[in-house]
């Protein structure tokens, strides 16, 4: 066990995944590991036979190097106030909340350093992706190494960033998602049946991930791989090209991805 443990408020959607990444991938040493949490989860249940520590007293609160916040953004300011005087001055707060500026963490966690990060649920597979920030290299490196084993982590510079990473990626799973909707209906419409659509547009999905994992060539490289000049393909993806439409829709989804983070962060 490392002197210092981790604590994890909330054992939500985001929460779990990270907890369930850690246990699939032995990233953290789950001895090393204190929950809190108002309700019974399952994973952290598995999380406590690991050695886990399932809502301590104050005193082990005390020792904690890193608190990473899994709760809801609404409920962030009463995390803080029941914190208060309970964490290490030098813990360093890790945030998973989106629209919650560095700027008001700093504020309601005051002295203590802060950071963000906005991972991704596949974090329960060791498949996720993270991006994150802290105002420091070293502070950078502690976030690191708690996500680096769950997921393919992206640094940021800035903390205003991180809507941008935020409607990339942690939004980003639900276009893909309403993509492979899409394409199930068209392939309805084309005369399979449901349950054949299904299988072929979700695991067309997870194929061309793991094409792209494998060969980590650029997506308009991979394109151009299956899209054969005057081939079916080419005959799709002239439709979607039509005016630009797929790149300004997408475009104008991420831009209301971001402009809602700032709504809720109040700026």
């Amino acid at each position: 066990m490392t002197d210092r443990p981790v604590i994890l408020v909330g054992c939500g959607r985001l929460g779990s995944s990270l907890v369930e990444g850690w246990l699939k991938t032995g990233g953290l040493d789950l001895r090393d590991l204190i929950i809190i949490t108002p309700s019974s989860k399952p994973v952290a249940e598995a999380a406590r036979e690991k050695g886990a520590l399932i809502n301590p007293d104050d005193e082990a609160l005390a020792r904690a190097d890193r608190v990473i916040l899994g709760v809801k953004p609404a409920m962030w300011r009463q995390v803080a106030a029941d914190m208060d005087g309970k964490l290490a001055p030098d813990a360093l707060i890790i945030s998973m909340m989106a629209g919650v500026r560095a700027s008001a963490l700093s504020d309601g966690f005051k002295p203590r350093p802060v950071a963000r990060v906005m991972p991704t649920t596949s974090m329960a597979v060791g498949e996720g992706v993270a991006s994150i920030w802290a105002e420091t290299d070293a502070d950078l490196d502690k976030v690191r190494g708690l996500f680096a084993p769950v997921a393919r982590v992206v640094g940021l510079a800035d903390d205003g960033l991180m809507d941008a990473a935020t409607a990339v990626s942690g939004s980003g799973q639900a276009y893909f998602f309403a993509f492979v909707d899409a394409l199930t209906k068209a392939g309805v419409e084309q005369g399979l049946s449901p349950e054949q659509a299904a299988a072929l547009a979700s695991g067309t999905l997870v194929s061309a991930a793991a094409a792209m994992k494998q060969d980590g060539a650029r997506a308009e490289d991979l394109i151009a791989r299956v899209a054969s000049p005057g081939g079916t393909t080419r005959a799709a993806l002239d439709v979607f090209a039509q005016g630009g439409s797929l790149e300004r829709l997408v475009s104008d989804a991420a831009a209301a991805a971001v402009a809602r983070a700032a709504e809720l962060s109040g700026n």
